[in-house]
């Protein structure tokens, strides 16, 4: 069946790629990519649909859980890693799971995504339950391990999202929301790394950023739950802080101490000019949106 996908064909712009020059092989690459975005714009409508499903499960308690293989896998993990730092959420709130375990993160595990039943072992292990969002990422749209991971996330009641870059894709059937981004034959056949893989990353950027929007963890467009663990993120804090509120860097210094570190107090104790206990109370009541605590 693989000569029927899109993302097997052979690309009928790079026949002769083993004899471009590096400047036309960087030149086609760069064109191809410039069509990603525009395939994604015609999945807009099912990306808001698979957002709504993430800050449903958040408001609810669940979690947004990310599972594929290969890429698909390593670009799910690392959406998922890059949440905590970036809007201070808990490490179970966005988890990614990949076909051969953590191994496969920097080494391929061959035969392991061709497993379908370990897909629903591995969304067993985390006690998935139906507050829950289920996305599973497959490039080529018919990997078993992530048909199985949906198959037991259906069964458990859980919400079900399939991101694929081929129309009519195998995994679709099992998701509740399918997002199909037909992205078309690579400039290396078959490297599903390339365009797909940038599709994939774009549309993951997409589904955690506008969800934890969703869910108050953006102010105008600054990442106002950012932890601060380590210098750079201290620094970027306290210019949040001024951004926010137009005081100077020792007036943001001074109120980011007063509010242990808490950006996001902080604001509100400038603005408001209010206590850090008033600040998280006026807070706790606005479910966490500055905008609605002011």
């Amino acid at each position: 069946m693989l000569e029927k996908l899109t993302t097997e064909k052979r690309n009928d712009n790079t026949m002769n790629l083993d004899v471009m020059s590096i400047h036309e092989i960087l030149e086609t690459m760069n064109r191809e990519d410039q069509t990603v975005p525009q395939a994604i714009a015609m999945e807009i409508h099912s990306i808001e649909k698979a957002v709504h499903y993430v800050i449903q499960s958040f408001q609810e308690g669940g979690r947004l859980i990310y599972i594929g293989a290969g890429t698909s896998g390593r670009l799910g993990v690392l959406d998922a890693v890059e949440c905590k730092p970036t809007f201070g959420s808990p490490p179970e709130m966005v988890q990614g799971f990949i076909a051969g375990g953590v191994k496969a993160f920097t080494e391929a595990v061959e035969g392991a995504e061709d497993d379908e039943e370990q897909g629903g072992k591995d969304l067993a292990s985390i006690t998935l339950s139906n507050k829950d969002t289920v996305i599973g990422i497959a490039a080529s749209g018919r990997t078993p391990y992530v048909i199985g991971a949906l198959k037991y996330a259906s069964e458990i009641g859980a919400k079900t999202v399939s991101v694929s870059c081929n129309k009519g894709a195998e995994i679709s059937k099992y998701a509740s929301v399918f997002i199909e981004v037909e992205t078309g034959p690579e400039i290396l056949t078959g490297s599903t790394r390339l365009k797909a893989g940038t599709a994939q990353k774009l549309i993951l950027n997409m589904i955690s950023t506008a969800s934890m929007i969703g869910i108050g963890k953006v102010y105008k467009n600054l990442m106002v739950d950012v932890q601060s663990t380590n210098l750079k993120l201290v620094e970027r804090s306290k210019r949040i802080i001024m951004q926010s509120t137009e005081v100077d860097y020792e007036i943001a210094s001074e109120y980011f101490e007063k509010a242990n570190h808490n950006v996001k107090a902080a604001i509100v104790m400038i603005l408001l000019q209010c206590s850090y206990e008033e600040a998280l109370v006026s807070l706790k009541k606005a479910n966490g949106f500055i905008r609605k605590a002011l």
